[in-house]
């Protein structure tokens, strides 16, 4: 459990340490250096064996790359748009929807009522103070964060140590890079670009995702799940203290209602394989 929140921390500061860092490269430009980055020193250190892979192998480690890839884009996106707890707590919802819809207990109609209660409290009735194609880009992501969880642990299991992952971050740069220098060019090699870029690298990807990815080795799926809807509550502390997004009290408590809507329907989930339902 101390890997997983140990991985939330890290990868909420490195996001909003990537938006200060928007304005130098824009969006693609941070994106596109955090992959690249986090893919050489993941292949560096672990320099995984590309030979005696089965297509099934390959097949998990190139989607897994691919969903990275989609799920950082989209959620940078995002944060260029929205504040990063808004954000944070609209993607939350796409593991909390595939809990959902996957149980057929009639509780969860319950927290589904309370998550929806969350983003109108959020939205202020229509998303008057947030931008739309941002909370797009945020539901959007949450979308492939669910993809991401199960991809994760397929690799997990497929590959020793962090191989996978690696060669999955390689994936997921060759897929970027070209975005990112359309967009931003020359900008990605100026030096102080580059090391904020390493360290956005490391905060939101080498660090978070190593941490996840040894975490669903020892933890069942749902009490990963259940931790991760703590990602909320930490994108507003992060956005509080390193860009200054204070919360008022009306989305503080759409936040909570969030959380605990996913966490209450995991804890179903929890329940209902307990008792063989």
């Amino acid at each position: 459990m101390g890997l997983v929140l140990a991985a939330g921390v890290s990868v909420q500061f490195g996001a909003a340490v990537a938006v200060n860092l928007m304005p130098r490269t824009g969006v693609m430009g941070v994106v596109a250096l955090r992959l690249l980055l986090a893919a050489v020193v993941l292949l560096a250190v672990c320099r995984p064996r590309l030979r005696g892979h089965s297509r099934a192998d390959w097949g998990t480690v190139v989607v897994f790359g691919l969903t990275m890839a989609a799920m950082n884009g989209l959620f940078y996106q995002s944060v260029a748009r929205i504040p990063l707890g808004a954000a944070v707590t609209l993607e939350v919802l796409g593991p909390l929807t595939l809990s959902v819809l996957t149980s057929r207990r009639a509780v969860n109609l319950v927290w589904a009522a309370l998550a929806l209660a969350g983003v109108v409290l959020l939205s202020g009735g229509g998303f008057g103070d947030l931008d739309p194609v941002g909370v797009l880009f945020a539901v959007s992501a949450g979308g492939m964060w669910a993809t991401y969880i199960v991809f994760s642990a397929r690799t997990g299991r497929r590959f020793p140590q962090a191989d996978g992952l690696a060669m999955a971050m390689g994936v997921a740069a060759l897929a970027f890079l070209p975005l990112g220098i359309a967009e931003s060019g020359t900008k990605l090699l100026v030096p102080s670009t580059i090391g904020l870029g390493a360290a956005v690298a490391c905060l939101s990807s080498v660090l978070p995702y190593t941490l996840e990815l040894l975490a669903l080795r020892r933890l069942p799926a749902a009490t990963f799940a259940i931790l991760m809807s703590l990602e909320p509550a930490i994108a507003a502390t992060a956005g509080f203290l390193v860009l200054h997004q204070a919360l008022s009290t009306t989305q503080a408590l759409a936040i909570a209602l969030v959380i605990a809507a996913s966490m209450g329907a995991v804890r179903t989930q929890v329940g209902r394989a307990k008792t063989g339902g």
